[in-house]
């Protein structure tokens, strides 16, 4: 049997579609949340109880996986306006310094449209808007996928643009080419169809992508 996929968030969000779409495909997860143990176990979802933040907790994690998922998402709340949000630096930052130590090298991370070289990529209006609304957040992604991008492994940074629940979907475009990147609608199934292709195919190495309907 193959070695598990590390996803990251699996509770919740996307984090909790990818889980969806790995055992849809008869995949193997290792599923990281604090509240893992919400999950019932499988013979294909082991649940992980964890906190992102601590390096232990992290390297048990990814002993003998075969890829990670990072989807590590924030509850959404009224002081994120105003609040410094640190949660994604610091996760990543743990992230990459054990995966430095171990045998994986495969990351696949969700951040979002707007973050990085993407933000290049809104009009004025829609980075006003954005800056407004989740400036904090979007800062704190910065720093996470400038570290992403300075590390050594076998990155994809995966930017979805404004996240529905809609239904699962193969036809959403993987927009590689800057010039393409555009914002729009995706649901966060179709995002998880994207997450576990890229593990399965090695797709989009060393690329940032943005994924839009």
């Amino acid at each position: 049997m193959t070695k598990p996929i590390l996803i990251m968030g699996a509770t919740s969000g996307i984090g909790r579609c990818a889980l969806d779409e790995a055992v849809r495909r008869n995949l193997r997860v290792r599923a990281f949340a604090r509240s893992a143990d919400s999950l019932a176990p499988s013979g294909l979802v082991e649940p992980f109880k964890g906190d992102a933040t601590s390096a232990e907790d992290v390297t048990r994690a990814l002993a003998g996986v075969l890829a990670v998922i990072y989807a590590l998402g924030i509850t959404e709340r009224l002081a994120m306006l105003w609040q410094e949000e640190t949660l994604f630096s610091e996760t990543t930052r743990t992230l990459l310094d054990q995966m430095a130590q171990s045998d994986v090298s495969r990351l696949v991370a969700v951040t979002g449209f707007g973050a990085g070289r993407s933000k290049s990529a809104m009009s004025w209006i829609e980075r006003m808007g954005h800056r407004a609304i989740l400036g904090k957040p979007y800062a704190d992604k910065d720093r996470q996928e400038e570290m992403i991008v300075g590390s050594s492994l076998e990155w994809t940074i995966v930017r979805p643009v404004i996240l529905t629940k809609g239904a699962r979907s193969t036809e959403y475009r993987v927009l590689r080419d800057p010039k393409t990147w555009r914002n729009g609608l995706i649901s966060r199934a179709s995002v998880a169809h994207y997450l576990v292709d890229a593990v399965e195919q090695r797709l989009d190495v060393k690329a940032d992508v943005v994924l839009a309907r």
